[in-house]
């Protein structure tokens, strides 16, 4: 297969950018990761960079293809989950970190993604958002449970409380986890912070990558997200990829070294010779002489 990559990562009016992206591209697949740290407590940035290094070093240890990717996801995002946590308590002082965390995996003409918290996946075709990842957040759950419309969504007052996350705490870590995907030439995943989605529409995003290379779409969005947002904008980080070709690359043959005496092109009698032959090999029983008539 062949790709397009795109990533951007924009401060915003913050001091501090605690979101984390990572591509991780090898001869049978790709993952994209993407963190962003909890913020309101320290250490969200050392959360969202230790998913990242911890995605790639596991990466390193077990090359794709991923025989079971659903559960290979889970796996990848639960060692991420107890790596902050030692992460965080070996800190000094020790903290308690935190991180949403969104992955995806592209193997084989299909995709697979998880994700625990409000970091985001869609998957873009043709400029359209055919598939989104639900947020684990608190009014996320209130819109689910029927309890706010969703015009309220983005003005509620705890629309930045997420339900799950990596690190923070030992329970045992919740993510969701999507059932594979067939994509298809010139599709567009992308992997995205609160803080980019939130200012921005879908229709929006998707005319955008539809139009333009991933790096310069990605710059334009962010920047659009944070103008929005002024002057209390997030962090606004996001990451990309588009499918160019599902084709394989095959390995160009290697031919022995031709005799000096030897003819690289095939004469005409030779190639004569191997039709007729073909043609008997095929439709000989068709071919009779006047003795079998």
């Amino acid at each position: 297969m062949q790709f397009e990559f795109g990533r951007t990562s924009r401060l915003g009016n913050r001091p501090v950018n605690q979101d984390r992206t990572e591509i991780i591209e090898g001869p049978a697949g790709v993952v994209l990761v993407l963190g962003d740290g909890l913020g309101g407590k320290p250490g969200g940035d050392l959360a969202a960079q230790t998913l990242v290094d911890t995605v790639s070093e596991e990466l390193a240890l077990h090359p794709l293809p991923a025989e079971k990717p659903r559960a290979f996801l889970k796996e990848l995002l639960r060692r991420a989950h107890h790596k902050i946590l030692m992460t965080g308590r070996d800190h000094k002082p020790p903290l308690l970190p935190g991180t949403t965390a969104v992955i995806c995996l592209i193997q084989k003409g299909m995709a697979w993604w998880a994700h625990a918290g409000d970091s985001r996946l869609y998957l873009y075709r043709h400029g359209l958002s055919l598939y989104r990842t639900t947020d684990h957040s608190y009014v996320e759950q209130l819109y689910q449970e029927g309890r706010i419309p969703l015009k309220k969504l983005q003005r509620h007052p705890m629309r930045n409380y997420v339900t799950q996350c990596l690190g923070l705490s030992a329970h045992d870590l919740q993510v969701t986890i999507s059932e594979g995907v067939a994509i298809k030439e010139g599709d567009v995943l992308l992997l995205c912070s609160d803080g980019f989605w939130d200012p921005l529409d879908e229709a929006q995003i998707g005319r955008l990558l539809d139009q333009k290379k991933l790096n310069s779409a990605l710059d334009d969005l962010a920047e659009c997200a944070e103008a929005a947002s002024y002057p209390k904008s997030d962090n606004a980080t996001a990451v990309a990829i588009r499918i160019v070709s599902l084709q394989q690359l095959q390995p160009s043959r290697r031919r022995s070294k031709p005799d000096k005496c030897t003819n690289l092109e095939e004469s005409p009698l030779d190639s004569a010779i191997e039709e007729i032959q073909r043609a008997i090999r095929e439709y000989g029983y068709e071919m009779k002489t006047d003795g079998d008539k």
